[in-house]
């Protein structure tokens, strides 16, 4: 990540449960196909990412269970909350996600949406599933480094 992203967080979900379940092994940017109304909802951040995956199909991209809730005064042009939407990436960046998700147990999770120049994007990343054993063991290493910096703080 870039300096400015730290410094002007323009996130609008950030997908958690995501850094919980799957270690992630390389990250992406793509842009997201979306209707006027969608990007209303986006940019007032009424919108789930709970159980997203995305797959590829006939050399495309698309993203699977996004919520994006219907926007208040969308009234007829509103659109369908769970609709299949396509990502936008080079087809070489696709082919290379395709060759990477061939291998077991990887799969294309998004990370978040974000505003980028006042457009939205879309991270994903290519993750491998953790096993119980996995989870407990960053749980652990988490607890750990937080006990350890406030032994720090409170010797101070």
């Amino acid at each position: 990540m870039k300096k400015n992203d730290k410094k002007n967080n323009n996130s609008i979900i950030v997908n958690k449960k995501a850094f919980h379940d799957f270690q992630i092994l390389e990250r992406y940017e793509a842009g997201i196909e979306l209707k006027g109304t969608e990007v209303k909802s986006c940019k007032e951040r009424k919108i789930s990412l709970a159980d997203t995956y995305a797959k590829i199909k006939n050399e495309e991209i698309y993203i699977y269970n996004v919520h994006i809730s219907p926007y208040e005064q969308g009234n007829r042009f509103n659109h369908d909350p769970r609709r299949v939407r396509k990502l936008l990436m080079h087809k070489k960046e696709i082919l290379k996600l395709n060759q990477q998700i061939r291998e077991k147990g990887n799969t294309i999770v998004p990370l978040k949406f974000y505003l980028k120049n006042g457009k939205i994007k879309v991270e994903i990343a290519v993750a491998k599933g953790k096993t119980h054993g996995d989870k407990r063991d960053t749980m652990r290493k988490k607890q750990d480094d937080l006990a350890m910096k406030r032994a720090i703080k409170n010797y101070k």
